[in-house]
């Protein structure tokens, strides 16, 4: 990833989660969405977390990621509690310091794929002129440069997942959460993707906390866990 300097220089976020807990109020009751994790993420670290659909892996990084809200606990960031923010400064924290690859996409149709790109970027105050370059740079380093130019419903499901890895990556996060980030892709791909993240750790420093179910891309990970019922658990 040498030539990639000139695209990542933020370096990682260390990540700590205390007593970290999430309940939701339903018809029924009181559910446990994440239930009182404790976790600790060293920068440049790939950290993996496995389990069944609806054990909370994606509700844990809704509360990294300061998405949602919890409901008991906190998540430090570098040693700020994100749990603490206000919602300006919690909008800050999303779109300066987490760069979110989402199971769904989240391209917006009626852009191309270097317009959604973009979007980030602006918010961020960055020039019209480095927008489009990093924002080509990226999708060059996604393997889908030739497709700047294309709607999202004209890309498949692994140009689409490529699109959306590129759009986290856009405003050089130190931490970036990944939520499935190879469930779309071929193994070719998935090999690819899960490297890169790996190095994106490795050479830049970055942090990275991944869901997933598939086994090749945990693999990159240094550690590894199991979540069921909303708890943590290492494997091994």
């Amino acid at each position: 990833m040498a030539t990639t300097d000139r695209l990542f220089v933020s370096g990682g976020a260390g990540l700590r989660l205390n007593g970290l807990q999430k309940v939701y109020l339903t018809g029924a009751g009181e559910v446990m969405g994440v239930a009182g994790v404790d976790l600790e993420v060293g920068q440049g670290s790939v950290v993996a977390i496995m389990g069944p659909s609806g054990c909370g892996k994606t509700t844990l990084l809704n509360l990294v990621g300061g998405i949602d809200r919890a409901s008991q606990g906190r998540v430090l960031v570098d040693g700020t509690d994100v749990t603490a923010l206000p919602e300006r400064a919690l909008e800050q924290y999303r779109l300066r310091k987490v760069g979110f690859i989402f199971q769904m996409f989240n391209l917006i149709p009626s852009l191309t794929a270097l317009g959604n790109l973009e979007i980030p970027m602006a918010i961020a105050g960055r020039s019209r002129d480095e927008r489009k370059a990093r924002g080509l740079a990226l999708l060059s380093l996604m393997g889908i440069g030739h497709k700047a130019d294309t709607y999202p419903d004209q890309l498949s499901g692994g140009e689409q997942q490529r699109v959306a890895i590129a759009l986290a990556l856009v405003n050089d996060p130190p931490l970036i959460l990944a939520d499935e980030p190879t469930g779309n892709l071929d193994r070719s791909n998935t090999e690819m993707i899960a490297g890169l993240l790996a190095a994106l750790a490795a050479e830049h420093g970055k942090t990275v906390l991944m869901a997933t179910h598939d086994q090749r891309a945990a693999a990159k990970a240094q550690l590894t866990y199991w979540m069921e019922d909303g708890r943590l658990r290492p494997t091994g």
